[in-house]
């Protein structure tokens, strides 16, 4: 099942979810002070994925679904944190540490941290995803990258997904894109295997203050006796961002875990680079 920021792209879903631009990661690593390193940057990652662990990611590592195929350069570093408010009593809180380190190519690394409350019921895990971009993108041409993540449920011991997920990125103008996503779930709890899909677009105004966000996504196979959970499911998001640092959004969702619910996600990304 997905979870969004996404898990959206939350928290217990296999699609992806929202990162900088390539662009953007330069600027930041010219303009921010540097107050995290490359070396601080592995021991928050490391330390995220051994110490607890997720189920069904949705999204891995940010609050929308979608993911992009931009990787930002080597030593750039970002935490996302949410919290999702069901209108049926459920609740996702989760944080994702996140960092690009040079391993032959540029490599996006990060850790997202669940702490989810589902008919009543607590759990916590964690979702380690790599990300990596192979066709670069660019004013109208299409980028391409690769990501791949896996899910442990702290609450049972058990590795509960597998997921790997193809973002692709289209460019519009400098201040619009589109974002596709195609990809594969194994859902290992229950022996099932789903075809993900997802398609977003986001506009910021030219001082990349406001983003809007808007996006489309799920997963097909078996309903499992749940015919929300292959539905498609959707958020709308505004984005405000008044230093490179720091942004804050404020998301509304529909069905974004598969249960049919109306979702209200506030997240936040605190961003740091080690040049």
């Amino acid at each position: 099942m997905f979870l969004s920021h996404g898990p959206s792209c939350h928290a217990l879903d296999g699609i992806a979810a929202a990162t900088e631009s390539t662009e953007t990661a330069r600027s930041l690593g010219k303009q921010s002070l540097s107050v995290c390193w490359p070396k601080a940057a592995i021991t928050v990652c490391v330390a995220a994925a051994a110490a607890l662990s997720s189920s069904d990611a949705q999204a891995a590592g940010a609050a929308y679904a979608v993911d992009t195929a931009e990787v930002g350069d080597p030593g750039n570093c970002k935490v996302e944190s949410w919290v999702s408010s069901g209108s049926n009593q459920d609740l996702i809180a989760a944080v994702t540490p996140t960092c690009v380190f040079n391993i032959t190519r540029p490599v996006e690394a990060s850790a997202q941290i669940n702490r989810t409350r589902a008919d009543g019921e607590w759990s916590t895990s964690v979702t380690p995803k790599l990300k990596t971009n192979l066709v670069p993108s660019a004013i109208g041409s299409w980028g391409i990258a690769a990501a791949i993540a896996a899910s442990y449920d702290a609450s049972t011991g058990e590795n509960t997904v597998l997921s790997v997920t193809i973002p692709a990125t289209l460019r519009l103008s400098n201040v619009g894109r589109v974002n596709l996503n195609a990809g594969w779930q194994w859902d290992r709890a229950a022996g099932l295997h789903y075809f993900t899909y997802g398609a977003g677009t986001d506009w910021r105004t030219s001082d990349n203050i406001w983003t809007f966000t808007a996006e489309v996504f799920g997963q097909l196979g078996s309903a499992q006796e749940l015919a929300s959970l292959v539905q498609p499911r959707f958020q709308i998001g505004l984005r405000w961002r008044p230093v490179d640092l720091f942004n804050l959004d404020v998301i509304y969702g529909r069905n974004i875990t598969g249960e049919n619910a109306n979702w209200l996600t506030i997240a936040t990304t605190v961003r740091f680079s080690g040049k």
